[in-house]
């Protein structure tokens, strides 16, 4: 699946001009996230917007194999309404028991649609909220390359081994 925001970039605009249907050519996706065979070790995703990508798939393929992995999906965006697939994730999680998803948005005070879900942005309190213990899990970080950057000080500052951090940059968006 190819995901972008349609923001106002000369591609983008040309992007969002073309009819559906159009062929497009591109290069095959790019990254090393997969998720770790150990089924022991929790998986803990930490997704900033499109950076929601890779973990979509990973979820839903662990959904569909019916992986005994433990997956905890930390997702945070502006506002409930520039999430992608917020709804999938929301239902996902009444469909398989070892899946937890952990909203939360920064800036709801621009939104049209009500949150009931976390506020703010991911910091140790709020993991510590959901996880048993912060250290033990596989953690895979993917988003903007400050919020990248922010989330792997914070889980090596909390003592999680730098072994157990795997992070993907999304820039440009």
């Amino acid at each position: 699946m190819f995901v972008t925001r349609l923001r106002d970039t000369a591609f983008k605009r040309s992007l969002k001009k073309l009819p559906l249907g159009v062929p497009v050519k591109m290069d095959s996706a790019t990254g090393s996230f997969a998720l770790h065979k150990n089924s022991a070790k929790p998986a803990v995703f930490l997704a900033g917007g499109i950076g929601i990508t890779p973990f979509f798939s990973i979820v839903r393929q662990a959904n569909h194999d019916r992986a005994l992995h433990k997956l905890y999906l930390f997702y945070s965006n502006r506002q409930s309404e520039d999430a992608p697939f917020l709804d999938t994730l929301q239902k996902l999680e009444t469909t398989n028991p070892n899946f937890r998803f952990i909203g939360t948005m920064t800036d709801m005070s621009h939104s049209k649609r009500t949150w009931d879900g976390e506020a703010g942005f991911i910091n140790k309190e709020m993991l510590s909220r959901h996880l048993s213990n912060l250290q033990g899990p596989i953690y895979y970080i993917a988003g903007p390359p400050a919020m990248v950057t922010a989330m792997r000080k914070m889980l090596e500052a909390s003592g999680v081994d730098e072994d157990d951090i795997r992070t993907e940059e999304f820039s440009g968006y």
